[in-house]
């Protein structure tokens, strides 16, 4: 297990409007022991925090002087395009500014000499397979499907980090692989796509699904910060929600069909720009399980989850109840 703490200078957080990184940047307001935050967004905060500078930028563009104007010890980066694309023009265009930000962010790190780089990525890089065990290690095989533009592109991206860690051993390299993160602030095109008033149901399938709670992945993030961890590691709540279960929380319908019959159907309505949610390949995931080990997590900072996945999913399912009330 690491230290408690390491001195703190500057955090640095690109995509620092979104979702994550707005409740990111509360937590380390709440913490009080840095000197300063950055945060680089084309949108602006959210929410007013104390002690920071905000940068209203491209990350696509190189951000090394501002980050060694602010003498930036750690950077987040978080800035990441989630939509699918409607076609393959799209998707493409979409990718490859994802993956020309990360460069131009990594290649900012090494020039203002950056001591920790923290990436998020996503439990959807393992891909779901028949044959996945449960759980997932840590350093099980990365199999996502290239008909998942968001699981692909993370791979890609983790691939890019993979070999410049390699190549700077001098910079700490931290990489975390969340599972759908939920909670009463969740808002944002990954949750609107997975619930919605229906969900499609694959005959005999009912797959584990785990969740994680929002203020957890802030707690986790802040803790590798503050520690200065190093390392790829699995983040989820405890236990899971099975999928059936999970259509009578939210209460979605299900409409269940057998794989022969649900596959061309979901593609055709892909194709026929009748759902924009997924294409065929979007049923795997819900007919094979992705279940995460986070004992690496466990043992390595020594965290212990607040929330379990049911509690993240029923925060999540109140909040939008609330929110239809209220409208």
């Amino acid at each position: 297990m690491y230290p408690m703490t390491q001195p703190l200078d500057v955090i640095a957080v690109t995509g620092a409007s979104g979702y994550v990184g707005a409740l990111l940047l509360q937590k380390l307001e709440e913490e009080g022991d840095l000197r300063k935050l950055v945060a680089i967004d084309v949108n602006p905060p959210p929410l007013p925090i104390h002690n920071i500078a905000v940068y209203r930028q491209d990350v696509t563009n190189p951000i090394d002087e501002l980050l060694d104007d602010h003498r930036v010890s750690t950077l987040v980066h978080l800035a990441f395009i989630t939509e699918a694309g409607i076609n393959r023009r799209e998707i493409m265009y979409n990718r490859e500014a994802n993956l020309a930000s990360l460069r131009s962010v990594l290649n900012s790190c090494l020039r203002a000499r950056i001591k920790h780089f923290v990436y998020l990525s996503s439990h959807a890089v393992y891909g779901a397979h028949p044959d996945n065990p449960v759980p997932l290690s840590d350093g099980a095989p990365l199999r996502p499907s290239p008909e998942i533009p968001y699981a692909y592109d993370k791979f890609l991206s983790e691939q890019i980090i993979q070999e410049f860690a390699e190549q700077h051993p001098e910079i700490k390299v931290t990489v975390l692989r969340p599972c759908l993160v939920l909670g009463p602030n969740a808002n944002n095109k990954v949750t609107r796509a997975f619930f919605r008033p229906w969900l499609m149901a694959v005959h005999d399938c009912n797959p584990p699904i785990q969740f994680l709670y929002e203020d957890d992945l802030a707690r986790v993030l802040t803790i590798i910060i503050k520690q200065g961890i190093p390392g790829v590691f699995n983040v989820a709540g405890e236990g899971v929600v099975f999928y059936r279960e999970l259509a009578e929380i939210i209460k979605s319908r299900l409409i269940e069909l057998p794989a022969f019959l649900g596959y061309p159907l979901v593609q055709l309505t892909w194709r026929l720009h009748l759902q924009r949610h997924s294409t065929a390949a979007g049923l795997d995931m819900v007919r094979y399980p992705i279940v995460l080990s986070t004992s690496k997590l466990r043992h390595t900072t020594g965290y212990r989850f607040w929330h379990t996945s049911r509690d993240a999913l029923e925060s999540y399912t109140n909040a939008c109840l609330l929110y239809q009330d209220v409208v």
